[in-house]
């Protein structure tokens, strides 16, 4: 078999293997419990974090485990919004790009139903790209020009203003943009987008799930407020996660209990999987400048030999700026769940779209934000590589790919 849906999950490493295996074994003490198991414990998610603070260039106490992606990103949506408009009402909006994971754009949704935000969506190219002006304009003020809709219980969300406005007064209660798609890779001008946030002095969340091993986290030099991201995209075990939040920064916990994790989530401490996402953290940082520059060619390649032996490929996504290991397409003219599963018969693993959205009939969120039409939507695949892979899977995929294709094709 030849795996390429990296962007949905990745095989757990064998050192991180090896790194948390004391502490599901031996080493199993509660980091609360005043006692030497106890105290191994505490010492480990100290180091853990301390490891993960300095692969982000942040502060320790700047880091929050989680149960995963979703949680930090629902976190920081939800912690930050009601925090800060719990200091000033005024602070009723939040902004979300139109191309956001479900757990960014449901939990601006649920601001919306249960607490009476507005939300509104940044709008994007048709690379998926956000433009940093229309974003500083957009938190300034709405307007009842730019109506967007979400795919929440009700549907519909505020409007956008793409006018200027009064930057300083903001009523922006929190933004968020993701770093990378996770359907297209296209990558966003994260700076550009935290300058213009910091500027109207609303704090910007980026979802960083994807960019994580690919793209570099610095959390200073990308100036976020929040930065969230997810253990087995990159090498660590399903079920544990990492939010990042500003020092300074108020956000309303969403879990309460026994104060862990300094009050922002309650609930003992998965010390073996902190242990097992630091360590996957620091490895995929490691190696990231040359599994860069390999997997980048390779993925090069194979956009070219794609788009020359099947004349009907769409590349979805912007071109030169995407993730490194994320190559995804469009086939007019057929099914994207056929061809991915005439695929799998032929030993190639890759995605529909989004392993969150996986055998839904409607054509992705992100795909129709970006202008692609539905039917062309809904011919989808993306194919996402893990830093391991070679020049001969690739090959082997793009041939079959076409085989695929063609077949569909012929079927009608």
């Amino acid at each position: 078999m030849i795996f390429l849906d990296a962007a949905a999950t990745t095989p757990v490493r064998r050192e991180v293997i090896e790194a948390m295996f004391p502490f599901l074994t031996n080493q199993f003490g509660n980091p609360s419990s005043h006692h030497e198991l106890g105290e191994i414990a505490a010492a480990a998610l100290t180091r853990a974090r301390e490891q993960c603070a300095t692969a982000l260039g942040a502060h320790a106490d700047e880091l929050t485990f989680t149960s995963g992606g979703t949680e930090a990103d629902n976190l920081a949506v939800k912690g930050l919004a009601l925090a800060r408009r719990a200091g000033d009402p005024r602070l009723n909006r939040v902004l979300i790009s139109a191309v956001e994971h479900p757990a960014v754009a449901e939990s601006a949704d649920y601001l919306r139903r249960v607490h009476g935000f507005e939300v509104e969506l940044v709008p994007v190219d048709g690379d998926g790209l956000v433009d940093p002006d229309v974003f500083a304009a957009m938190l300034a003020g709405p307007s009842g020009s730019g109506t967007a809709s979400s795919d929440g219980a009700d549907g519909d969300v505020a409007g956008g203003d793409v006018a200027g406005g009064n930057v300083a007064g903001s009523d922006v209660a929190v933004a968020s943009i993701m770093y990378a798609n996770n359907e297209v890779g296209t990558v966003q001008d994260l700076t550009a987008l935290s300058a213009a946030a910091a500027g109207a002095g609303v704090p910007l969340h980026s979802d960083a799930v994807q960019a994580a091993g690919w793209l570099p986290l610095d959390v200073r030099a990308l100036g976020v407020t929040a930065l969230s991201l997810s253990g087995h995209k990159i090498g660590a075990p399903k079920g544990v996660g990492l939010l990042y939040v500003k020092g300074g920064s108020l956000y309303e916990p969403l879990i309460h209990g026994g104060g862990q994790e300094r009050g922002n989530r309650s609930g003992t401490e998965n010390v073996a999987f902190a242990v097992a996402l630091a360590t996957a953290l620091v490895t995929a940082e490691a190696v990231r400048p040359s599994a860069v520059e390999r997997v980048t060619e390779l993925r090069e390649n194979f956009i070219r030999r794609i788009l020359a032996d099947i004349p009907a490929a769409q590349l979805t996504g912007h071109r030169t700026r995407r993730l490194p290991n994320v190559a995804s397409f469009c086939f007019p003219g057929t099914s994207g769940e056929s061809v991915l599963l005439e695929l799998e018969r032929r030993n190639i693993v890759c995605s529909s779209g989004s392993a969150c959205a996986a055998g839904s009939d409607e054509p992705s969120a992100v795909l129709s934000a970006m202008g692609i039409e539905r039917t062309v939507a809904q011919t989808a695949l993306r194919f996402s590589f893990g830093p391991d892979v070679t020049a001969e899977a690739l090959e082997t995929a793009a041939t079959e790919l076409a085989a695929a294709v063609a077949r569909m094709l012929r079927l009608g």
